[in-house]
């Protein structure tokens, strides 16, 4: 199985690929040039066929120094107008060790910034905003990827598209409450409090730019989709959005008190810091951090730092219990919700070997995957697959492991609140790049959402099957932005999920709904993961 650093690299193509961070002041206005309003001061854009577009917005102040592991604030207020032409700083992210002791030249601590792609300004326009949750897990990503850009999607919907970047891995997700006190309270949520920071953005300042704050949908892939499923159960975003949709990012469980307490006193340790020395760690460089951070995690080898540490806490208080888990968080159960996940997630996340495995191989992966029930797994795939090879079987397995039956898990718990309508989808279209080895990989949904399977043609393909997918599935996320139903005249009628039939969409050149679409491997693998 591929670690989480080795994951991340093979993601990185389509998940990690920042901009210049610079913001120039001094550059002369053009013709395309538009200026928009924001509370804290102009902003000049550019206009690109008809979409008015504005990159690294600050929405909130630079997290350094004194700001470090706090709750976000607002940015200072500026005179003038202030260039919003090039994508702002993506949070640091990448072990110093690899870039001469320095973080990259793309990443710092100033990266509370934003990007809005909108049809038009301050036009009275009431148009739903698609607010996009970047991947890279809680520890990597930007909201700055070619492969996310709202240009298509604003274009074919008149709609707003905003993506952000926020605090990652260590700086957002280190719980220092124990050691430090009242003011460190919030340390372990600051990446997901961030988010809430953009989305009050969004709610004071969409409006400017042709939006409505009251149809605000969020939405994300992977990481991305486990950041909407934490928001849906923290009390200080309730009310910032009216649907959510998590592809292929399930966040049944996040990181215990107790848990993110042991991981931080590890950090501590790495940086010879006292427990009663936290605020030391906002004056060191943030070099020193990461290097420590790449450290512990190196010593967590193999442990999902999903639920083990540098990710969102369940603190009491940002955080109040999980978010689907034992059952559906109610704290914003009113709002519709569609998730899915795709086939073979893992052939994205698997090293190459993976593709190539014989029987003993596959076995040996399955049993460090599921131990005590792997042999019921293979039994069960195997006889609803029989033509599968030997890798077919272990992506078919780890993918719904992983992805497919926790997805599933957290529609049939939020179903049973019996309050916000819930859509479930299953997405199995293969992809023909790289021979057609792929299938349905991890990050599959997101082209199609956005209407950029061109921009993405290395994942795609971007043929004509590609391109008559991403007509449909571009128009239902709208369709689910504009008024929390994905039904649209391209697909056959969606119902609502509910946990008898299970009606789901399955996603191919021709979806159809059908219930309970791998009702077996769901009852195996619910057994194996006990998810009761």
């Amino acid at each position: 199985m591929t670690n989480r650093r080795t994951f991340l690299k093979q993601t990185s193509l389509l998940a990690i690929a920042p901009a210049s961070a610079v913001l120039s002041r001094a550059q002369t206005p053009d013709q395309n040039s538009v200026v928009g309003e924001t509370a804290f001061g102009k902003i000049r854009g550019e206009e690109v066929q008809g979409v008015k577009i504005f990159k690294g917005v600050p929405y909130g102040a630079s997290t350094a120094g004194q700001n470090r592991f706090m709750p976000p604030k607002d940015p200072m207020p500026w005179t003038g107008i202030r260039d919003a032409l090039h994508y702002g700083l993506s949070t640091p992210q990448s072990d110093p060790a690899a870039h001469a002791g320095a973080v990259r030249s793309t990443e710092g601590e100033d990266c509370l910034v934003l990007n809005v792609w909108t049809p038009a300004l301050k036009d009275g326009r009431k148009r739903p905003v698609l607010f996009w949750c970047h991947g890279g897990g809680f520890v990597s990503g930007s909201g700055s990827t070619p492969g996310t850009d709202g240009a298509n999607l604003a274009r074919r919907g008149d709609v707003v598209v905003v993506t952000i970047n926020h605090r990652l891995n260590v700086l957002g997700f280190t719980y220092l409450a124990e050691f430090g006190g009242a003011d460190f309270a919030a340390s372990g949520d600051a990446g997901m409090l961030d988010i809430v920071h953009a989305l009050r953005w969004v709610r004071n300042n969409i409006e400017q730019f042709g939006g409505d704050p009251n149809t605000v949908m969020i939405f994300g892939q992977s990481g991305g989709g486990r950041k909407v499923g934490t928001l849906l159960a923290m009390p200080s975003a309730k009310g910032l959005f009216h649907r959510a949709v998590i592809e292929s990012g399930p966040t049944i469980r996040l990181v215990e008190r107790d848990q993110a307490i042991r991981v931080s006193e590890l950090l501590l340790a790495k940086l010879n810091v006292g427990k009663t020395q936290v605020r030391d760690l906002q004056k060191m460089p943030v070099e020193r951090i990461m290097s420590a951070y790449f450290s512990v995690v190196k010593d967590m080898a193999g442990l999902d730092q999903m639920t083990q540490g540098f990710s969102p806490t369940v603190d009491g208080n940002a955080v109040p219990k999980h978010p689907f888990h034992p059952t559906a968080s109610t704290i914003s159960a009113d709002v519709p919700l569609m998730l899915g996940s795709t086939r073979t997630e893992m052939t994205l996340q698997s090293d190459e070997a993976a593709f190539s495995l014989d029987e003993t191989g596959m076995r040996s992966r399955l049993k460090s995957l599921a131990p005590g029930e792997s042999e019921m797994l293979i039994d069960v795939y195997r006889n609803l697959n029989p033509r599968a090879t030997p890798s077919d079987l272990f992506f078919l397995i780890a993918s719904d492991y992983r992805y497919g039956a926790p997805i599933m898990k957290i529609a049939e718990r939020r179903a049973a609140l019996h309050k916000g309508p819930v859509y479930l989808y299953y997405f199995t279209w293969e992809t023909p790049v790289q021979g057609g080895r792929l299938k349905s990989p991890h990050t599959m949904e997101i082209p199609f959402a956005f209407d950029n399977v061109q921009i993405s043609r290395q994942l795609t393909g971007g043929g004509p099957d590609a391109m008559a997918l991403a007509d449909k599935l571009s128009d239902t996320w709208i369709a689910f932005a504009r008024t929390g139903d994905p039904n649209t005249p391209k697909l056959p009628h969606w119902p609502t999920f509910n946990p008898t039939e299970r009606p789901t969409m399955v996603i191919n050149n021709q979806s159809k709904v059908v219930s309970d679409p791998i009702r077996e491997q769901r009852l195996a693998m619910f057994r194996a993961l006990n998810l009761a």
